[in-house]
C-alpha cells in the first residue's frame, strides 16, 4: 500500500476531502497517510478527521502525524502540498492593504496581480526546498501540487528540480458542473476539451452526444440570469465578468468572475466605481473568506473533534485520489494538470506553464497535445504568462529586478498605477515582507540612468 504524505495537512477541511475521497477506495483503504504541518494545534484536529474518516468509511490505514518533515516525506508514493506560505497573517494581509495605499484594489490576489508575484516570492523557494528535500528522500515520489499561485509554482518546481510534479485545481471541473447547471443538462452527459493556463483555461469543446452546447450557454447569457451565482455562506457573488468575456471572446474561461477581474485591465478601475457595481466585483473577497474562515475554525474544530456520530463521506471533485488510485491500480483516467509546454500548445510559450487533459494510468501522467488555440485566447494568456515567467525568473535568479518587471508588465497593476508607483509598491511589499522573501530579492539593484 502507498505511503501518502499530507504537507500543510494544518488546512483540515481540505485535508478531509482528500482524505475521503482516498479512503473511499477499497484498494488505498489500508494505504499510510502521513500528516504534517508546523501547527501542531491543527495537526491534532486533521489526524482526529483522519480517523473518524476511516470509522465511517470502514477503512484501515496507518495513520500518521508528524511535525518532523523528514520523517512525513523518506520513503513516499505520494506527497499532497498544500501550504500558505506566511499565512493569512502576515502574507495575505500585506498583499492587500500596502497596494490598497496606492489605489490598487484586488479580490483574491493569490494567482496573479501584485498580490499574487507576492505570493509566488515567498512560497516558490519553500516548494523548491521541499522538492530538494524530495530529490534525496523520497526520488520517485509524485508530488501533487495545489498551492497557489499554481502557475508560477509549478513552473518553478518543474524547471529547476527532479522532482515528478503535476499542479491540481479544481476550476476545470468545478466551472463545468457551474455550466450544466446553468444551461440545465446533467453534467454526466457532458464531454468537453479545454485548455490554456490555471485560471485561465478555455472551453475549445463543451458538447452533448456530439451537439454543440454553447448556443445554449449563449441564450442563457441573453436571458439575463447570469446575475448571480450561490458562494459558501450565503453569499451570493455575481457572475457578469467571465459571462461578459464569453460575449468578447467566444469562449468560456475556466476560473470564477472574481479571480477573473484581477488576471485583465478592464474591469477594477479606481475612477470607475461604475464598473463595480455593473459586474459585481466583491473587491477584497479573500480578506472577508479567510476572516469568515478564522471566526469559524473554533467551532468547526469543536465540531470535527468532538461530534461522536460519523463523519459523512462525500467524494469531492479533486482530482488527487483519482491520479493515486489510477497509478496504484492502472485503470485509466483523464484529469487536467499543470504540465511544461513541451509541444502540448503550439501558440504558447515552449517551456511555459500549461493546463490540459492528462491521461493517468501505470505509466503516470501523460499530457495531450492539443496544437493551436484560437489566437485571441493565446494573446490574452500571453499577458499574463509575462507575469508568471519573471516571478519565476526573480526566484531562480536572485534578480530583484524582475519583481519590478513582472509587477510592470501585470494588467491591472500596469492598468491603474505608473511606473513610479509601481517601483515604491514593490520596495514597500519586500520591506514588509522581511524574511519571507529570500535574501537576494531584498537586496535593491543599482537604477542605471
Amino acid at each position: 500500500m502507498p505511503k501518502i504524505t499530507f504537507i500543510g495537512a494544518g488546512s483540515t477541511v481540505f485535508a478531509r476531502n482528500l482524505m475521503g475521497d482516498i479512503l473511499s477506495f477499497p484498494e488505498l483503504s489500508e494505504s499510510t497517510l502521513v500528516l504534517y504541518d508546523i501547527n501542531a494545534e491543527r495537526l491534532k484536529t486533521s489526524e482526529i478527521v483522519a480517523h473518524k474518516l476511516a470509522e465511517s468509511l470502514g477503512a484501515k490505514p496507518r495513520i500518521i502525524a508528524t511535525t518532523d518533515r523528514v520523517q512525513a516525506l523518506e520513503g513516499a508514493d505520494y506527497a499532497i502540498n498544500m501550504i500558505q506560505v506566511a499565512g493569512y497573517k502576515p502574507g495575505t494581509v500585506l498583499d492587500f492593504e500596502i497596494p490598497k495605499k496606492y489605489g490598487l484594489r484586488q479580490t483574491i490576489a493569490d494567482t496573479l496581480g501584485i498580490g499574487g508575484i507576492m505570493r509566488g516570492l515567498r512560497t516558490i523557494p519553500v516548494l523548491l526546498e521541499m522538492s530538494h528535500e524530495m530529490e534525496r528522500l523520497c526520488p520517485d515520489v509524485l508530488h501533487l501540487n495545489y498551492v497557489n499561485p499554481m502557475a508560477m509554482n509549478t513552473w518553478a518546481l518543474l524547471k529547476a528540480t527532479r522532482t515528478k510534479t503535476v499542479g491540481l485545481c479544481h476550476s476545470v471541473q468545478g466551472t463545468a458542473e457551474q455550466l450544466a447547471q446553468d444551461i440545465e443538462v446533467p453534467i454526466e452527459e457532458i464531454n468537453y476539451l479545454c485548455a490554456g493556463i490555471n485560471h485561465m483555461a478555455f472551453y475549445l469543446r463543451f458538447e452533448r452526444n456530439g451537439e454543440d452546447l454553447y448556443p445554449k450557454i449563449r441564450a442563457f447569457l441573453e436571458s439575463g440570469k447570469t446575475a448571480y451565482r450561490g458562494h459558501g455562506g450565503g453569499v451570493q457573488l455575481a457572475d457578469k465578468v467571465r459571462y461578459e468575456m464569453f460575449r468578447r471572446l467566444g469562449y468560456f474561461v475556466t476560473e470564477s468572475s472574481e479571480h477573473f477581474s484581477e488576471y485583465t485591465p478592464y474591469f477594477i478601475k479606481r475612477d470607475r466605481p461604475d464598473l463595480i457595481e455593473r459586474f459585481g466585483i466583491p473587491l477584497d473577497e479573500y480578506i472577508r473568506r479567510c476572516e469568515e474562515q478564522i471566526a469559524g475554525w473554533e467551532h468547526l474544530r469543536e465540531e470535527l473533534e468532538q461530534n461522536t456520530h460519523p463523519l459523512p463521506v462525500h467524494r469531492s471533485h479533486e482530482y488527487g485520489s483519482l491520479i493515486i488510485h489510477s497509478q496504484e491500480t492502472g485503470t485509466p483516467r483523464v484529469v487536467y494538470g499543470n504540465v511544461l509546454n513541451h509541444g502540448l500548445i503550439e501558440n504558447l510559450p515552449e517551456g511555459c506553464c500549461v493546463e490540459v487533459p492528462c491521461l493517468v494510468d501505470k505509466n503516470g501522467i501523460q499530457p495531450t497535445r492539443i496544437g493551436s488555440l484560437p489566437p485571441q485566447l493565446a494573446a490574452l494568456m500571453q499577458t499574463n504568462i509575462n507575469v508568471q515567467s519573471l516571478v519565476v525568473e526573480a526566484v531562480l535568479t536572485g534578480k530583484r529586478e524582475h519583481v519590478y518587471h513582472a509587477a510592470m508588465l501585470d494588467p491591472h497593476t500596469a492598468a491603474e498605477l505608473d511606473l513610479d508607483q509601481i517601483w515604491s509598491l514593490v520596495d514597500e511589499l519586500l520591506a514588509a515582507h522581511g524574511d519571507w522573501i529570500p535574501e537576494p530579492l531584498r537586496s535593491k539593484p543599482v537604477m542605471r540612468s
